[in-house]
């Protein structure tokens, strides 16, 4: 696949993701819905890495990296809204 087909297959990944955060916010805000969305924002720094950011050529530890950081901060964060409510 070319690049510049994969960074349109990206743009339209990030696009949809987007839309799906806005239709998640739409909704009613609970502590489900507020987790949906920590996890298309994880998807979306995944797309961004690995599409943008072009570490899926990077060695394992740099992406590794990259990626748990985002997890980590999804569950960090999801963890303090759940214990919240």
């Amino acid at each position: 696949m070319s690049v510049s087909r994969v960074l349109i297959v990206c743009w339209t990944a990030l696009a949809m993701l987007s839309v799906g955060t806005v239709a998640l916010g739409q909704a009613a805000g609970t502590g489900l819905i507020s987790v949906a969305i920590l996890m298309v924002a994880v998807a979306k720094a995944w797309v961004i890495a690995d599409g943008f950011m072009e570490l899926r050529h990077a060695p394992r530890l740099w992406r590794w990296l990259i990626l748990s950081w985002a997890v980590l901060l999804a569950v960090l964060i999801a963890s303090a809204l759940l214990s919240s409510t």
